[in-house]
């Protein structure tokens, strides 16, 4: 599937309260109408205002009472939670052919919260390869969306835990990758915690497997990628700091970038706290 191309960025101030957020901005947001700009705007969406405004143009009317059902029947959990209902629910009601052009569709949708439903419809998709669920991510990977990028990465994570090894050899080529955004979502999908999912374990009693794809980002030049790269360090450091400090002395001496002191520093920022000096 190709990459979707990103319209134009109008400018227009994100709230950060959703209190604050004006009743004609909400209803925008609930048609599909505005892309939500911050988080709080994504949390004011209702999922069920804006199933209904997108299912005409899916041809899924049918299947009103079944999709609306699986948003309503979330109202109590987490927006993650809710949103895997949604997309679980698309593709129960069009599996085969048809799963593959309401994908297409809801891909291609100007609405990113829309959009994060078709990503999970793979992950709903019991049929799919880890590979083809890594390689159906990528154009999440690299949306305009911040929202749709982060389920990116969350739409094969709870497989990638079930075959780690077998996901890292996957994620490889996207760790040098020329676009940043799916540079980065390589290292948020492997980090060791992670936010808003289930922690790694494997790699947080083994982090040497996840180094090949963190050496390849260790000076990189985009500071979306570096934080990442930081945040996965910052992580283990809560249960591995000597592997951390390990590597970051030895990114200082082979790489003596601005980019990896940036990482470094960022990276150890958990262990100063502790510490209370400097961390070496």
């Amino acid at each position: 599937m190709g990459a979707r191309k990103a319209a134009p960025a109008r400018t227009r101030k994100g709230y950060t309260r959703r209190d604050a957020i004006p009743a004609a901005l909400r209803r925008a947001l609930d048609r599909g109408a505005e892309e939500p700009r911050t988080l709080a705007e994504w949390l004011a969406i209702d999922p069920v205002k804006l199933l209904k405004a997108v299912l005409p143009g899916l041809g899924l009317e049918r299947h009103a009472e079944v999709l609306l059902a699986a948003a309503r029947g979330g109202e109590r959990q987490g927006p993650m939670d809710r949103h895997r209902r949604i997309g679980a629910a698309l593709w129960e009601v069009t599996r085969g052919a048809r799963a593959a052009r309401t994908h297409k569709t809801l891909a291609a949708h100007p609405c990113g919260m829309v959009r994060e439903w078709a990503a999970l419809m793979l992950t709903a998709d019991p049929t799919l390869t880890l590979e083809q669920r890594i390689a159906g991510a990528r154009r999440f990977a690299a949306d305009p969306s911040m929202n749709v990028r982060e389920i990116a990465w969350m739409s094969y994570r709870p497989y990638l835990a079930l075959e780690l090894d077998r996901g890292l050899r996957a994620l490889g080529p996207w760790a040098t990758d020329p676009d940043p955004l799916v540079r980065r979502c390589a290292i948020e999908s492997v980090r060791p915690r992670g936010v808003w999912c289930a922690h790694l374990t494997e790699l947080k009693q083994q982090p040497d497997k996840g180094l090949p794809l963190l050496e390849a980002v260790r000076a990189d030049e985009s500071r979306y990628v570096q934080l990442s790269v930081a945040n996965w360090l910052n992580d283990l450091s809560k249960s591995d700091p000597r592997w951390v400090r390990r590597v970051c002395a030895r990114w200082r001496q082979q790489s003596p970038t601005e980019a990896t002191a940036w990482i470094v520093h960022h990276a150890l920022r958990t262990l100063r706290r502790r510490s209370g000096r400097r961390a070496a």
